[in-house]
């Protein structure tokens, strides 16, 4: 079974299900996280939705350039969860297929193209702190416990 993290559903309002793929960039003992600057400030995980048609691993490459500037390597799959949640951005309710994928901060190319977002680079103290979803984080303390 798929775990879940933060709020339950609300009775009888419908979701809509997005898949989406995400990255824990680790390099050199830090992790880069991404900022979205809107519609509520917070750090995330780079990654993002899954388009139709589109591979996990081709939208996480994408979603990582996009969010980061950074070209990845060796990506492989290490969990997945699911979340529900508004997404004002879409003004939608969905339930989030989370993937996450452990990959390897290659080379920056560019600053984010994503409006809004900024790279940053943190150690895995404070990553732990400033990622605002816990499901995110939980997958990122079971990785910094193995490591």
């Amino acid at each position: 079974m798929t775990p879940r993290y933060g709020q339950p559903p609300q009775a009888g309002q419908p979701y809509r299900r997005r898949p989406g793929a995400y990255a824990i960039l680790w390099r050199e003992g830090r992790l880069l996280l991404t900022h979205q600057q809107a519609p509520t400030p917070e750090f995330q995980l780079p990654g993002g939705g899954i388009d139709p048609g589109e591979h996990a691993l081709a939208a996480l490459h994408r979603e990582v350039a996009e969010e980061t500037g950074w070209i990845i390597g060796g990506a492989r799959h290490l969990s997945s969860y699911r979340r529900f949640c508004f997404m004002p951005d879409y003004d939608m309710h969905a339930e989030k297929r989370c993937q996450i994928w452990l990959a390897r901060p290659i080379r920056r190319l560019s600053a984010p193209t994503e409006a809004g977002h900024s790279a940053h680079w943190m150690t895995p103290d404070r990553a732990m702190a400033a990622l605002a979803d816990p499901g995110s984080r939980a997958v990122l303390r079971a990785f910094l416990a193995r490591r």
